[in-house]
C-alpha cells in the first residue's frame, strides 16, 4: 500500500466505535495493537499524527450518560472528563514505545481564522520537528454549533492539510466506499481505487453511521474531497482488528482516493491566489536569500505599507519596486513596523514582548 509505507507524514483518524465499547469502555488491547503499528510507521521516519473521537464516549460512561443523543451541556461535560482519560490512554499505549505524546484541541473556528490557523499549524510543526506525536480532537468541551468540525473525518482532513500531510487514514467500521450500503445490498460493488471525486461517487455516499460515531460515508467522501484537493491521498479500511495499519499494509481490503496534487504545490498555490493586505520592500541581501529559499527575516525589511494582521498575505517587493513574491505575514502591520531594520535578538526588547523569529516563514511564501 504505497500511499500509506511512503508516506513522509501521515494522519490516522479514530472513530469512537473503534476506540470506546460500549459496554466494556476502552478498548485496551485494541490501542496497544494500534501503538505498535504507529511505532512501526515512526521507526521509518514517518511523522504521525493521530485524530482521535472518543472523549465524550469515555466521559458519558463514568458519568453514567444515557446512550441515546446527549444535549450540549452534558456532552460538554462528558467530554471534559473523557479528555482526561483519552490523552492518559494514548500516553500509557504509546510511552513504552518512546513515543512522547501531546494533547491538541481544536475547533473548526481555528482553521477559519488564518491567525488561529497558523497558531496551530506553528505549533504542531514544532511537535513534530521535536518527535511528538500530537494526538488531536475537538474541543467539545467549548465548541457550540456554530464552530463545530461536527465529525472527526473532516476534522481529520483538515489537520492534514494544516501539516501537509501526505496520507491520511480513516479507520472505519468498514472497509471502504461501496457504490450501496452493503449491509443492505449485497450487490453493492467496492471501491479499490477513487481517482476523481465526481458528482456520481457524491450521491453514493451515504449517511449511516455507527452508535458512537457521528460521521457516516457521506463525511468521509467529503473529507477525502478536501484531503486530495490539498495533495493528500487518502484511505478508508476497517479498523476493528487489531493492528489495523499492519492489516492495511499487508492487503487488508481498502479504498483509496487519489491526491490530485502534492501538499507543497496545493499550499504554495493558495497562498499565490490571496489578494496581499499590504506590502513589505526588502533589501538586496534579503532578497538574494528569499531566491534561495530562506525566510524573511526582520532585518531584511527596509518598508512596511499597508494595514494587515497575523496571518494576513502581503506582497514581498524588491528595493525596485518590483514584487518578488506573497506570504503570510507572522507579524500585524504595526509590529512589522517596529521591528523593520532589526536583529532577531533585538524584537523582544523592540516589542515588549517575545516575537517569532520571521517575519514570513518560507513554508509561508511564494517566490
Amino acid at each position: 500500500m504505497a500511499p500509506l509505507t511512503d508516506a513522509k507524514r501521515l494522519v490516522i483518524k479514530i472513530g469512537s466505535a473503534l476506540l470506546v465499547d460500549q459496554t466494556s469502555g476502552l478498548r485496551s488491547n485494541w490501542l496497544k495493537s494500534l501503538a505498535e503499528d504507529v511505532a512501526e510507521i515512526r521507526a521509518r521516519g514517518t511523522d504521525v499524527i493521530i485524530v482521535s473521537s472518543g472523549s465524550i464516549a469515555l466521559g458519558r460512561g463514568v458519568l453514567g450518560l444515557p446512550k441515546t443523543k446527549l444535549a450540549l451541556e452534558q456532552s460538554q461535560a462528558a467530554a471534559a472528563v473523557g479528555q482526561i482519560r483519552l490523552a492518559r490512554a494514548y500516553e500509557e499505549a504509546l510511552t513504552p514505545h518512546g513515543i512522547t505524546t501531546a494533547q491538541v484541541l481544536v475547533t473548526l473556528e481555528d482553521s477559519e481564522d488564518r491567525r488561529r490557523y497558523l497558531n496551530s499549524r506553528a505549533t504542531m510543526e514544532t511537535l513534530l520537528s521535536l518527535g511528538v506525536t500530537p494526538i488531536v480532537n475537538e474541543n467539545d468541551t467549548v465548541a457550540t454549533d456554530e464552530i463545530r468540525y461536527g465529525d472527526n473525518d473532516r476534522l481529520a482532513a483538515q489537520v492534514a492539510v494544516t501539516v501537509g500531510a501526505d496520507c491520511l487514514v480513516l479507520l472505519s467500521d468498514v472497509d471502504g466506499l461501496y457504490s450501496d450500503n452493503p449491509k443492505v445490498n449485497k450487490d453493492a460493488h467496492h471501491y479499490d481505487v477513487v481517482n476523481e471525486i465526481t458528482p456520481e461517487i457524491e450521491s453514493q455516499a451515504g449517511d449511516a453511521g455507527s452508535g458512537l460515531s457521528k460521521g457516516g460515508m457521506k463525511t468521509k467522501v467529503m473529507a477525502a474531497k478536501l484531503a486530495t484537493d490539498a495533495g493528500c491521498s487518502m484511505l478508508i479500511t476497517l479498523g476493528t482488528p487489531n493492528n489495523p495499519l499492519t492489516e492495511l499494509q499487508n492487503g487488508a481490503r481498502s479504498t483509496l482516493f487519489v491526491a490530485q496534487t502534492n501538499p507543497h504545490a496545493a499550499r504554495k498555490g493558495w497562498i499565490a491566489s490571496m489578494k496581499p493586505h499590504g506590502t513589505v520592500t526588502v533589501d538586496v541581501g534579503a532578497q538574494e536569500a528569499l531566491n534561495k529559499g530562506k525566510s524573511l527575516l526582520p532585518v531584511g525589511m527596509t518598508t512596511v505599507s499597508g494595514t494587515f494582521g497575523r496571518g494576513d498575505p502581503v506582497a514581498i517587493l524588491s528595493t525596485a519596486g518590483d514584487q518578488l513574491g506573497i506570504g503570510l505575514s507572522r507579524y500585524s502591520s504595526a509590529e512589522a513596523q517596529a521591528v523593520k531594520g532589526k536583529h532577531s535578538k533585538d524584537i523582544a526588547e523592540t516589542l515588549g514582548y517575545e516575537g517569532r523569529n520571521v517575519v514570513i516563514h518560507r513554508d509561508d511564501m511564494v517566490i
